[in-house]
């Protein structure tokens, strides 16, 4: 079964909507990204893949990317880059 994770499933904001958003507001993490919009609130499934969309800047994933994957901001835990 081939995974195409774009999204936010609760808000359906596209991750490619969020990358144009950090990039003109320069937000670098989760929580600077959601004072400019709406996703992530509810079962915060997509805060993994933001992560890397913040990191990388790809916005589709073909794996499932979970928080130990992409750990939260000052978790402490290493993501390579």
């Amino acid at each position: 079964m081939a995974v195409h994770i774009d999204r936010c499933y609760c808000f359906a904001t596209p991750f490619a909507a969020l990358k144009r958003i950090a990039d003109t507001t320069g937000s670098e993490t989760v929580a600077e990204l959601q004072d400019h919009a709406t996703f992530g609130h509810n079962c915060e499934l997509c805060h993994p893949y933001v992560r890397r969309m913040l990191r990388t800047g790809n916005t589709v994933f073909h794996e499932i990317v979970t928080a130990e994957d992409e750990p939260a901001e000052g978790s402490g835990v290493q993501v390579p880059r």
